[in-house]
């Protein structure tokens, strides 16, 4: 699978990655080693996680038992500042914090480092130097190699930019946002900024909860399993008409030319020059084949433009 350097970094991983949300959560054990290993068959090297993933923990423990040998030709991200307890105490992005998270990704990854290190959300109650200086170090113990950031708006984004130059500290790499055919807002600001500092694009829920799959039919009952079967809140603001719209345009203007769907929308995030590799989630083996397969359309300058047009105000 073809390879990309992440932003202006030396960091490569795959065009797509395995999003391992699912482990520990939608599927177990079994399900989630077997996805495992379609996904390394493939050639994907992305694997990323986070600390909350699979009911805080599950998904690590997971990643770090069945990676075994094959960690070191892997890249593994991992996410910290989510709530890791009911009481809201083990979260944010303070020294003291990270210092306890990192170490705790570290022994359930079954790893002494991580490749990259994400902040997943900001944190109101600490100064963004606190962080990054707290990240630095890290990267000077050899604990993390590179650091991201999830979930941020443009303006944090640049200030932590800003802030890491000016203090000589190590800034962000990447990014990593929700970015999709049907989910467009980040285009405004988030991504100007991207190009600007030169931040690699990690976009998620590629797919839009799978509404780009070509699974879903207007006025059809919803699949059994499927993640918006399970989540109605999410599929009521997923499935609206502007939406369906949108998705019967995209589908005839993809068969019109031997594509799919998915595969449309797989490679219209790839053939984006700020996209480094394109986070999507399975749950099972012909899921992630799938998703690997599907990002090898390039679309020409006139076939961008012509979706562009269908996916307006997107």
């Amino acid at each position: 699978m073809e390879e990309r350097n992440v932003g202006n970094s030396g960091l490569r991983v795959s065009r797509v990655g395995l999003g391992c949300n699912n482990f520990g959560g939608r599927i177990g054990v079994a399900a989630s080693k077997a996805v495992i290993r379609k996904a390394l068959d493939l050639g994907i090297t992305l694997f990323d996680t986070a600390d909350v993933y699979g009911n805080r923990g599950g998904s690590e423990t997971i990643l770090g038992t069945y990676l075994g040998s094959e960690r070191e030709r892997v890249v593994i991200a991992s996410k910290f500042a989510m709530p890791m307890d009911d009481a809201g105490k083990l979260r944010g992005a303070s020294r003291g914090y990270i210092l306890k998270a990192i170490q705790a990704s570290l022994k359930r990854l079954k790893t002494d480092y991580l490749d990259l290190y994400q902040l997943h959300t900001a944190d109101p109650h600490t100064p963004i130097e606190e962080t990054l200086r707290t990240l630095n170090d890290l990267i000077r113990q050899g604990m993390v190699r590179y650091i991201g950031c999830s979930n941020l708006p443009a303006w944090q984004v640049v200030e932590a930019q800003w802030t890491a130059k000016s203090l000589g500290l190590e800034g962000f790499i990447s990014i990593q946002d929700e970015y999709s055919l049907l989910v467009r807002g980040l285009e405004q600001e988030l991504l100007p900024a991207a190009r600007r500092y030169g931040l690699g694009l990690l976009p998620y829920f590629p797919l839009a909860n799978g509404l780009l799959t070509g699974k879903y039919r207007r006025g059809e009952a919803l699949p059994e399993g499927a993640r918006l079967t399970t989540n109605p809140a999410r599929a009521e603001a997923v499935m609206t008409e502007a939406n369906w719209q949108k998705v019967e345009r995209l589908e005839a203007f993809a068969k019109a030319r031997g594509h799919t769907l998915l595969e449309l929308a797989f490679s219209w995030l790839a053939t984006n020059p700020v996209v480094s590799s394109v986070i999507a989630g399975a749950t099972k083996p012909e899921q992630v084949e799938q998703n690997a397969n599907a990002a090898g359309w390039v679309l020409t300058p006139e076939e961008r433009m012509e979706v562009d047009q269908i996916t307006a105000a997107a």
